[in-house]
């Protein structure tokens, strides 16, 4: 069986001369590399105890939501600003290029209820780090915080220095 790294295309020069686009969409597509990662994921998860899975759009609704179903557990949508339906609470974060802001409804999480965090990857660490703000507002406790993969050159790691993390596949670059 193959490794999960090796369902990963690297793509050299994208966006810009220099970066190398680890692209997921190839995982995805491979029924192996998908059920691998969705395994090594809940592997990632053995023992915890927790009661909901938060995700963010939208590559954190395709990993998050079957390892809420599979652990049966609800999961938690976190959404560009506008997009939900009710009442919701706001976080900002810094881009690139400027900022962005993301939304969660407000009765979503229930106060002390422990939170598991699945994203597909962590960057600088921005997106994640506003999620958790967004759960703690709501009273709630991320006990673990799970990535399909890292770009360690970023740093997305200290800035979650305070929350246990995995990440499935490390890349040492950006």
């Amino acid at each position: 069986m193959k490794k999960l790294e090796e369902y990963v295309r690297s793509i050299p020069d994208f966006p810009e001369p220099g970066i190398i686009f680890r692209d997921i969409t190839s995982i995805l597509q491979d029924a192996d590399g998908l059920h691998l990662a969705i395994e090594q994921l809940l592997h990632s998860l053995d023992g915890l105890e927790f009661d909901v899975v938060v995700g963010p759009e939208s590559r954190g609704f395709i990993f998050g939501v079957p390892i809420a179903y599979e652990m049966n557990k609800g999961f938690v949508p976190v959404r560009k600003k506008g997009k939900l339906p009710c009442e919701t609470i706001a976080a900002e974060y810094d881009l690139e290029y400027g900022s962005a802001v993301i939304e969660m409804h407000k009765d979503a999480i229930q106060p002390g209820q422990k939170v598991v965090i699945v994203d597909d990857l962590i960057a600088t660490g921005g997106t994640i780090e506003a999620i958790i703000r967004l759960v703690e507002q709501l009273g709630g406790q991320v006990v673990k915080i799970c990535f399909v993969m890292e770009l360690a050159g970023l740093k997305g790691r200290e800035k979650l220095s305070g929350y246990e993390m995995e990440s499935l596949i490390t890349y040492e670059g950006k």
